[in-house]
């Protein structure tokens, strides 16, 4: 539960930019398509188009299934975390710490299992929030006026009749889990090595909240640094393939990536991103923490009436 309102908090928080980055990352680069009406650059410009173009609907486009997906995928992350640390401690010794590379290892274990258990949801995602984003004059992957039509159940369908099915909704998974994998394993352990909380401190406290803030969003910033060029490669294999044309596999999308250059290929939508990241990561580990202590608490004081009673 505190896992699934983590997630559910830290993306509702910062749903604009989530759709803004996403847009950035799949639409077309070229000389030409931007001639062709592209619209998306500089964050403010872009939100301001976003609010003038959808209002505050096109803010939370989207938001709905990532909430849905979050709420699994953050739960079963944290979750799993706790019993990947649990399995480490165990191989360690129970008075021993627990070695870097085992809490590494960990973290990267918990993004493998909740990008496995969630990814139809995520692509489907990504694609409702590139579709309505009227891109359709401009995009190089074939957005119709038709798809941006379409709501989450109606967007599975056509990837699963137009696209192979199972296979379909999983395009782009291992992109995803090779670049989730360190992600995660970043986040846990460098919020777990910054977080360093004063005896006396309370969970009321200013300060309390202000060190797992600030430590929560450092450690966004730092893994997503080393992880974004694989953001960009999983989008852009979601998003393959939408207009019914066959879609690229990892290795060619990477070589177009490339191709665009280090800044507009491999790291495009960084900025977004990273405004994104850093307070969504922040709220998420903060809220993380606040639920499971608040429910920790009440769980034993509840077992406590039980024993008097």
């Amino acid at each position: 539960m505190a896992g699934g309102l983590a997630g559910a908090a830290s993306r509702t928080a910062v749903a604009p930019l989530e759709r803004l980055k996403i847009i950035l990352q799949v639409q077309a680069s070229s000389p030409a398509s931007a001639a062709g009406g592209q619209a998306y650059g500089a964050i403010w410009p872009s939100l301001v188009r976003m609010w003038k173009d959808e209002g505050f609907a096109g803010f939370m486009k989207g938001n709905g299934i990532n909430v849905v997906r979050i709420l699994p995928y953050s739960a079963l992350q944290f979750t799993s975390y706790g019993y990947f640390k649990r399995w480490a401690q165990e191989w360690s010794g129970p008075d021993e710490p627990i070695a870097v590379p085992l809490r590494l290892a960990s973290g990267a274990g918990a993004g493998i299992v909740a990008v496995s258990a969630t990814y139809p949801l995520d692509l489907v995602r990504a694609r409702l929030s590139i579709a309505t984003a009227n891109m359709a004059s401009s995009s190089k992957h074939g957005f119709t006026r038709e798809d941006a039509k379409l709501g989450i159940v109606g967007m599975t369908k056509k990837v699963y009749r137009t696209e192979g099915g199972i296979r379909g909704l999983y395009r782009g998974v291992w992109a995803t889990a090779v670049g989730v994998a360190p992600y995660v394993s970043l986040n846990f352990f460098g919020y777990e090595s910054t977080l360093i909380m004063p005896p006396g401190l309370e969970m009321g406290d200013t300060e309390f909240a202000a060190r797992k803030l600030l430590c929560g969003g450092l450690a966004g910033a730092i893994s997503l640094i080393f992880t974004h060029p694989f953001d960009v490669l999983r989008r852009k294999m979601q998003v393959s393939g939408l207009g019914g044309e066959k879609g690229l596999g990892a290795i060619a999308t990477l070589r177009e990536m490339v191709a665009e250059g280090f800044w507009k290929g491999m790291y495009r939508g960084l900025v977004p991103n990273f405004v994104k990241i850093v307070p969504s990561m922040a709220v998420s580990f903060y809220t993380f923490d606040t639920v499971h202590d608040f429910l920790a608490n009440w769980m034993n004081e509840e077992d406590e009436e039980d024993y008097e009673a």
